[in-house]
């Protein structure tokens, strides 16, 4: 897929983006801490009235990556910054998992750090964000200008079908009430909710001799996740998988699933866990830069991203 398009900067780049998909030419920048801990952004070149893509991967969170998920949003608003002092025409983020999504409710004494995070990257200069599964889809309401919030369900529908073997036997499991919005049957439900306690998890619906499949958005502190497949083998699941977005897979996680009933996790690469596949064999990956790369490319010609959303039901 070659295209005119300008330049592409990254702080964290997939190279699979400008590379293998775009084949466009990656702007001349440097982006570095001082040895203070202060983040620094030099653009090496004249970018005046020009669209620019800045691609921002978020790190996840192990113990052997020197990059935080604070780092990079710093990266983030000082290139855009940086750009918009510049003389930048548009400044489109890409964004695959979005940081601090978690954080878009008001909890007691705290703050929705979601929407500030939105308000400090159009100060810095950004005019339009492409991101991936939201974690709730009013986060799109927090920004004053353009988000495409893309679908990852194409690619993981397209891994069950091809990947697992048997697939018409298996059977979509939402692991909470917010997790069925995405599933397509619900299985597994909260059903005892008590006051500051987690509820117990209980089966509704058969899954004796079925394939269970566990569907989120996130997975990162995977304790539920295995808990989950413990009480789904005991109903009489014989293979259980968990399917998600973005997989952060934090601290122990990745032993965790190892020594867990779960057969294989699937996320995408939003997020890079390059580290935690090394440590857990049962984590896949589903390559979404297909999908991120066809949305740069219209956007900077002016096409529309309904293309895009083919197949994607109003619920998903």
């Amino acid at each position: 897929m070659q295209t005119d398009l300008g330049l592409v900067y990254r702080c964290l780049c997939d190279k699979h983006i400008t590379g293998k998909r775009l084949g466009a030419e990656l702007g001349k920048s440097v982006v570095y801490q001082e040895t203070n801990g202060e983040t620094r952004v030099e653009i090496k070149e004249s970018v005046r009235g020009q669209d620019i893509f800045i691609i921002q991967t978020i790190p996840s969170a192990n113990l052997i990556c020197f990059r935080d998920v604070n780092t990079a949003v710093m990266e983030l608003l000082i290139m855009a910054y940086a750009l918009k002092t510049a003389c930048a025409r548009n400044i489109i983020g890409v964004i695959p998992y979005f940081p601090y999504s978690k954080q878009s409710k008001m909890r007691k004494r705290g703050s929705i750090v979601c929407k500030l995070l939105a308000s400090m990257l159009a100060k810095a200069g950004l005019t339009h964000i492409i991101t991936m599964d939201l974690h709730q889809k009013e986060i799109q309401g927090f920004f004053s200008f353009p988000v495409d919030n893309l679908r990852a369900s194409p690619f993981l529908l397209q891994y069950i079908q091809e990947e697992i073997p048997n697939y018409r036997n298996a059977v979509i499991v939402a692991k909470s009430p917010d997790a069925a919005k995405r599933g397509l049957v619900i299985c597994l439900a909260l059903l005892v909710m008590m006051a500051k306690e987690k509820p117990p998890i209980t089966v509704v619906g058969d899954v004796g001799g079925r394939i269970a499949i566990i569907v989120d958005d996130i997975i990162d502190d995977v304790e539920s996740f295995v808990a989950a497949a413990e009480i789904l083998k005991e109903r009489g699941a014989y293979k259980i998988y968990v399917m998600a977005t973005h997989g952060i897979l934090s601290a122990e996680a990745p032993r965790l699933i190892e020594e867990s009933s779960i057969d294989e996790v699937v996320v995408t690469n939003t997020v890079p866990h390059e580290v935690q596949k090394l440590q857990c064999p049962k984590i896949k990956t589903v390559d979404i830069s297909l999908i991120l790369s066809e949305a740069i490319r219209r956007i900077h010609n002016g096409e529309s991203m309904a293309y895009l959303f083919r197949n994607i039901t109003v619920d998903d």
